[in-house]
């Protein structure tokens, strides 16, 4: 299999920019200009464009309601400025890049369209400000992480269901609230409704959570608080980066041994005697780890000798937002670009129109005639199958109005089921010869007991 060239996008609380390197070959694209990000604050829209909430504000206008800013892939400047309701912390988009969620400094969650910038759903998701948030990996499912320690699990189809969000017991589908403080990452496996989820505190732990259950799996208490984590795609172990400067790596299904330096469940550490890790990503095949940290510097290490593979220097200030792309998929995508409803036109490319500060409610029904209805909430292994039905749904609907953004919908649910199965062949692939080391290894240790 080809292996398709990686970007590093990394950007800076401080007004730092972006910066964008080939992960391989450690060449530095452009870099873009005027971003001030909070942590979880960057994200990349379907591979189309790039998008920021900001610590900062851009204007003394909109200065109490903060921004949220787009840049085109071959445009330094900032194409697209919305000033939603109140400051965005945390920012995600699905992996067709059709919505954009954000979490509030209120404890409120906000929807919107990417393509209208209409504002879809907004509700009261936490008591205090939203840290983090992220999708599953069929789109079903937003998880949110939040400064009241607490982690909850959000069904979109109930979101969007007025009649079975009256009926239910509670919004949510699960919430959970072990953490004693603050909320600092949440990170999600594969599997749909039936993926483990792992989440990050002030509280120097990382839980280990069951969706399909509900309930905790794994408590692992670290020497250090930990800020952000990364789970390796085979999910034998999960990284955690820590305020004293190391990447510690946790057992999931690998083997750790209880009478190690370090804790019950966590098997070693990586370190160069950086300042505090404030966020992780890993390479779409896990071989490559990508941590940032507060002296400004992102680096790369190889997740099989844990040695530096590579250092990319970002400008002035920490670093505190990583993410990686796939580079054909952002080559590839800028015709697709132009084809967006209701675009703007920015020297010559088409972004996403600003987002909408407030819900127009004359418009409700139209989100909710392309919601498919939900079959019983205990059968979790069915919620990949309603997520995609309610993709088909809404691209039937923007085909009977005539959209032009239907065909595009449709080329991206099919490049993200293509990644899906490509990334599930390499997850197998590894769990293979993690089970077929094992096998081995269990065989030799019997032939020498026999010996013996």
């Amino acid at each position: 299999m080809t292996e398709q060239p990686e970007l590093v996008i990394a950007s800076s609380p401080t007004d730092a920019g972006i910066g964008c390197w080939d992960l391989h070959t450690g060449a530095e694209h452009l870099r873009y200009r005027s971003c001030s990000s909070p942590s979880h604050g960057l994200t990349c829209i379907g591979g189309r464009f790039l998008a920021s909430s900001q610590s900062q504000p851009h204007n003394t206008k909109s200065s109490s309601s903060g921004s949220i800013l787009y840049w085109s892939w071959n445009k330094p400047q900032v194409e697209v400025k919305s000033f939603p309701a109140e400051p965005i912390n945390p920012l995600v988009s699905n992996g067709e890049g059709t919505f954009i969620a954000g979490g509030g400094a209120s404890g409120d969650i906000y929807l919107w369209q990417v393509a209208t910038g209409k504002l879809l759903k907004k509700w009261q998701a936490h008591y205090r400000g939203v840290t983090c948030l992220l999708f599953n990996d069929d789109q079903s499912l937003l998880i949110s992480g939040s400064e009241d320690g607490s982690v909850r699990v959000w069904s979109l189809i109930m979101v969007f269901d007025d009649l079975l969000r009256g009926k239910a017991r509670q919004p949510y589908e699960y919430s959970f609230s072990e953490h004693s403080l603050k909320v600092t990452d949440v990170v999600i496996g594969y599997g749909g409704a039936n993926a483990i989820v792992v989440s990050a505190s002030e509280d120097r732990t990382c839980k280990v959570w069951s969706l399909s259950r509900g309930k905790l799996l794994r408590n692992i208490v670290f020497p250090t608080i930990i800020d952000a984590i990364a789970l390796d795609p085979g999910e034998d172990v999960f990284y955690a980066g820590g305020r004293d400067g190391k990447i510690y790596i946790a057992a999931l299904n690998a083997f750790a041994n209880p009478n190690n330096n370090y804790g019950l469940h966590i098997l070693g550490f990586l370190s160069e005697q950086s300042k505090a890790i404030t966020c992780l990503a890993l390479s779409m095949d896990g071989g490559l780890l990508i941590s940032g940290s507060e002296d400004g510097m992102v680096r790369v290490w190889n997740t099989k000798n844990h040695n530096i593979a590579r250092i990319f220097r970002h400008a002035k200030g920490p670093v505190n937002n990583i993410v990686v792309v796939r580079q054909q998929s952002l080559l590839s995508s800028r015709g697709s670009v132009n084809s967006q409803v209701s675009s703007v036109k920015r020297h010559g490319v088409s972004l996403a129109p600003p987002l909408e500060k407030y819900a127009n409610s004359t418009d409700e029904n139209d989100y909710k005639a392309v919601i498919g209805p939900r079959n019983d909430p205990d059968r979790a292994v069915e919620a990949s199958y309603i997520s995609i039905q309610t993709l088909n749904n809404q691209i039937l609907e923007l085909q009977r109005q005539g959209s032009s953004s239907a065909s595009e919908m449709e080329i991206e649910r099919l490049k993200l089921d293509r990644s899906r199965s490509i990334q599930m062949i390499q997850q197998w692939e590894k769990k293979f010869q993690t089970l077929h080391q094992f096998c081995v290894t269990e065989l030799l240790d019997g032939e020498q007991a026999g010996n013996a």
